[in-house]
């Protein structure tokens, strides 16, 4: 066999798709597919017993899923790439596989064409996302992230709610007063407010703070 060829595995639940995709990337010269699996374990094996190049996994599969089939894959003896192909796309399965070790995620409405070039781009290590998934990425990283407030902080805000001044405040907490300034600038800052009860009135809103 040219050494150029790409060896590849594919697992899948569902044998009309299986057959389906191998029959895509059979007909291509350059990629060889050396073996089906119908669940996440016999991925694994069909894997350590041929070192493909590329594993083209569905995620949801019996006795082993692909995101566990993923992790025994990529902690395996094998330099075998992971590419991840379903209809799923939500952001915790996205995650769930990326944190796994895959090095690409698909979705099954790519055209043959994508896949293809997904395959050559896997077992060249680069990351392969469907653009779907790409903007789920990205809208992910563009959330911000939720505010949080240290235990001690939520005592200041809660001694403030009760209307304690600042004094009050330190002497509940057995704190100087200087500090409490100085907590009360921090959550002012991560709470984006100017003023003390504008500060009780948004950890409220967002659940940093419960009052009886």
């Amino acid at each position: 066999m040219p050494k150029d060829v790409l060896r590849v595995v594919v697992a899948d639940d569902h044998p009309a798709m299986r057959a389906g995709v191998t029959a895509l990337l059979a007909a291509e010269p350059t990629i060889d597919v050396v073996g089906e699996a119908a669940d996440g374990r016999e991925a694994a094996d069909l894997v350590e017993r041929h070192a493909p190049d590329v594993v083209l996994l569905d995620l949801r599969m019996p006795v082993l899923d692909g995101v566990a089939a993923t992790s025994r894959i990529v902690e395996g003896p094998t330099t075998s790439r992971v590419l991840i192909l379903t209809t799923y796309d939500t952001d915790a399965d996205i995650e769930r596989a990326v944190e796994a070790g895959a090095v690409g995620y698909l979705l099954k409405d790519t055209t043959r064409e994508q896949l293809i070039d997904a395959v050559r781009s896997a077992a060249r290590g680069e990351t392969v996302l469907s653009p779907r998934v790409a903007q789920h990425l990205v809208a992910r990283m563009r959330r911000p992230a939720p505010t949080t407030l240290t235990p001690r902080e939520v005592d200041v805000l809660n001694a403030v709610a009760d209307g304690l001044s600042n004094a009050e405040i330190g002497k509940r907490l057995v704190i100087a007063e200087a500090t409490v300034k100085t907590h009360l600038l921090r959550i002012f800052a991560k709470l984006d407010v100017a003023d003390r009860t504008r500060a009780v009135v948004i950890a409220l809103e967002q659940g940093l703070l419960t009052r009886p």
